[in-house]
């Protein structure tokens, strides 16, 4: 079941959901709508390899925008820090995103209970777009969970991407090698 705008807001209140900055304006009827923060990264390697840490560099989004190439993956990050405990938050594109010909995330729309962090984006686009540091870029749905969660995210050893960060955060697939 997917919560509702009085049910975020409730889990909100009781600190299950966390939101930071919370803005009651981005609330909508059953989600809550996250912003592109000012750091991009994008990828150095020609090839990537998934046993070795791959090279990134950052790019901060001037105030005049940044044009965005198709070909190109860059790595976005949320301005809005979330702390989810007790339900499994979806992030999803805004439908203007979309629109732009934006996709923000090529597998990774679900996090896990006890995800505590900014969501990295994974950016492609269609044709050259201009972005904005601040701008709309995705909405959060929650849905709850049936059942005990014996090991929350965070909680776990597991956890590769559980450092909290501002910055968009590379591929931790080479970790899984060790």
């Amino acid at each position: 079941m997917i919560l509702s705008d009085s049910q975020i807001l409730e889990e909100i209140r009781k600190g299950t959901i966390v939101i930071d900055p919370f803005r009651p304006e981005c609330l909508g009827s059953n989600s809550y709508d996250v912003h592109l923060g000012k750091v991009l990264a994008v990828y150095e390697d020609e090839i990537l390899d998934a046993k070795v840490p791959p090279k990134v560099r950052y790019i901060e989004i001037p105030p005049e925008g940044l044009v965005l190439q198709p070909d190109e993956l860059y790595l976005g990050v949320t301005e809005e820090y979330t702390e989810t405990h007790c339900h499994v938050p979806f992030l999803e594109g805004k439908s203007s995103v979309g629109r732009l010909g934006i996709d923000i995330h090529a597998t990774a729309g679900k996090g896990d209970v006890g995800f505590c962090n900014t969501w990295t984006l994974e950016i492609s686009v269609r044709k050259p777009v201009r972005v904005y540091a601040g701008m709309p870029i995705g909405q959060l749905i929650y849905f709850e969970v049936k059942g005990k969660v014996l090991k929350p995210y965070h909680r776990k050893e597991s956890a590769k991407y559980a450092d909290k960060t501002r910055q968009p955060v590379p591929s931790m697939m080479w970790k899984n090698f060790r």
